[in-house]
């Protein structure tokens, strides 16, 4: 018998300022799906996500969600005001009793649950944000991007969590990795249409090319149709004094339809230029070593970056990324060891808090405002490569238009700041580029673009990046900080290294803990004639229940046996303790309670 639909959108239609972002839009989503929602920044992929958590009123049409049905929808600026802590956000909702849960989840994000909502950045309310929708355990989650400021380890646990999950899931990501390895069905939405197809992201952007060539041929037809047509009504004029006029208006409409057709989006037309040739070392580290506040951030390092190198970065947030680019490039001191930069270097830095935008400034004020790009004597004008443009001709190239160009930064989305920052990045020469997160909110065609430039850059590019993919696309050698001042360099990308590395713990052994326990079920007796209809039906049900307390025990066992963990976070092994308690409580009662249903059905 076929399942209700979790969610069912019929004739949804919605305009932003004039603009349809949908028009007589319907889908449904089923339990189980596991879908991937793709497109271009700015093509609506988080205002249909909002449509269908109802946080957005669509102008037409129907959201149904069948009575009973819980919808979870994480956020990507989720409000936590009236809260002190991340922790009392992420629990408010919960059973008192499934508090804990809180605290399993948050260890897999790395999120401290005690941080006071005052002082807690952007990356860490978004994490609060993901552990409370995880621990709610909802029928259906909508996800708008869950791994933005996650490490790659607790992308990778996030990855395991949503294997193991048996609620449904719709997914907006510009991680191909992980979409690779979570969907099974792919919506995409493009210029206002929505089209399914029933297979995960992987293989996703063949299915989208064949249809753009047919969309490509379908236009050229056409064309050579209103070419034709459009020839035939100026010859008839001159060979017949009466004409076609059904023919006439048909090549009206033809040329109707042609100019409602909306043009694909543009690439940006991104292209670094290389500055002077460096030399052939740009830089040679000797034993360094660097220690912030009994904090070892490496420990008596080694590495050589000659021009042409790509080299990843790669290891868990706080771990020191960016404190140990900083080392080699000069622009902080080692405790020990040496630096040697190479010469005739220029150096290009994309920073991933975005400190080069004025978010208050318009997109104007930024570029023109930038001593480095002002034009003396030009208001309207910058200097790009060496070569005077208009500062709107400039903004066009990375697909930004004109009304935008007086607009607050502020006002933009993470991906258009980053094209922006890449705009100002691109107009300066440099033989060394710094990016540190640059991947971080761009969509999969800007990401590709990246990609295929960073490829023909003549320069060197030192790069941190969370996005595993990207990192096998562009990376020569990965460095691995795995902390403690453990740092090793590995030749090639996430994969090669992932080959190369040591065994160590990724946050699988959880997983595998819950997995064990789940494998544990108390045997059922063939018959159980003599239980009562409502003895019966809680005889069936306490298998599952007693095997929920021991995931539950093991999540929390695992979480307590941390070393220093009631050194490090008091609180949190105090909490963690009770509820471990509670659980093993639970469960006795549980299986006490099996028990003497199990005798009474033999009896």
């Amino acid at each position: 018998m076929a399942r209700a639909p979790l969610l069912q959108l019929s004739g949804i239609s919605l305009t932003f300022g004039g603009n349809p972002v949908f028009d007589d839009l319907s889908l449904t989503v089923q339990p189980g799906d596991r879908v991937a929602l793709v497109g271009r920044n700015g093509s609506g992929k988080s205002t249909l996500m909002k449509v269908m958590a109802g946080s957005v009123e669509a102008d037409k049409g129907q959201v149904v969600i069948p009575a009973g049905v819980s919808v979870g929808y994480m956020e990507q600026e989720p409000d936590l005001s009236g809260f002190e802590t991340l922790g009392d956000f992420a629990v408010s909702g919960l059973p008192e009793d499934e508090a804990y849960k809180i605290y399993v989840v948050a260890e897999g994000l790395k999120l401290n649950p005690e941080t006071p909502i005052a002082t807690a950045s952007g990356g860490e309310r978004r994490r609060a944000a993901l552990a409370k929708l995880l621990a709610e355990a909802p029928e259906l989650m909508l996800l708008d991007e869950p791994t933005n400021h996650l490490d790659i380890e607790a992308i990778e646990w996030l990855e395991n969590e949503l294997k193991e999950t048996r609620a449904a899931f719709v997914l907006i990501s510009h991680d191909r990795a992980f979409l690779k390895a979570l969907t099974r069905a792919t919506l995409w939405i493009d210029r206002g249409e929505v089209r399914r197809r029933e297979s995960g992201f992987d293989g996703f952007e063949e299915w989208r090319e064949t249809l753009w060539a047919e969309e490509d041929l379908a236009r050229h037809k056409l064309d050579r149709k209103i070419k034709a047509e459009a020839r035939w009504a100026v010859e008839g004029i001159s060979a017949r004094r009466k004409r076609n006029q059904g023919r006439v208006r048909a090549l009206q409409d033809l040329r109707a339809e042609r100019a409602s057709q909306i043009r694909r989006q543009g690439t940006a037309a991104m292209e670094f230029e290389s500055g002077p040739v460096s030399g052939k070392r740009v830089f040679e580290a000797e034993g360094l070593t660097k220690i912030f506040d009994d904090k070892i951030i490496v420990q008596d390092f080694d590495l050589r970056v000659l021009r042409g190198d790509r080299v990843a970065f790669v290891g868990p947030n706080g771990v020191g990324k960016t404190t140990l680019l900083k080392l080699l490039t000069g622009e902080i001191a080692p405790d020990a060891g040496t630096v040697k930069l190479g010469t005739n270097l220029e150096v290009a830095v994309f920073d991933q808090s975005r400190a080069r935008l004025d978010p208050e400034a318009s997109l104007w004020e930024n570029l023109t405002g930038d001593p480095l790009m002002a034009v003396s004597g030009a208001s309207d004008q910058i200097m790009v490569r060496g070569n005077p443009k208009h500062v709107v001709g400039y903004l066009k190239e990375f697909l930004f238009d004109e009304a935008q160009a007086r607009a607050p930064v502020k006002s933009l989305s993470g991906g258009e700041k980053a094209r922006l920052l890449l705009a100002k990045l691109m107009a300066l020469p440099a033989n060394l580029l710094i990016l540190d997160e640059p991947t971080n909110d761009l969509d999969v065609e800007t990401l590709d673009l990246l990609q295929d430039i960073l490829g023909e850059f003549d320069g060197t590019v030192l790069l941190v990046s969370h996005d595993r993919d990207f990192i096998d696309r562009v990376a020569t050698t990965t460095v691995a900080m795995e902390g403690q001042g453990r740092v090793t360099a590995y030749p090639g990308g996430w994969s090669d290294y992932v080959a190369q590395r040591p065994e160590r713990g990724n946050g699988k052994a959880a997983v595998k803990a819950v997995k064990a326990a789940e494998a544990v079920r108390p045997p059922e007796p063939a018959k159980a004639q003599g239980l009562s209809f409502t003895e019966k039906k809680r005889f069936d049900e306490l298998p599952e229940v007693i095997a929920k307390f021991e995931a539950e025990i093991a999540k929390l066992s695992e979480l307590l046996g941390q070393e220093g963990l009631f050194e490090r976070e008091p609180v949190k092994f105090r909490k963690a303790s009770e509820m471990l308690a509670q659980r093993q409580d639970a469960m006795a009662a549980a299986e006490e309670e099996w028990m003497e249903l199990a005798g009474k059905a033999e009896g």
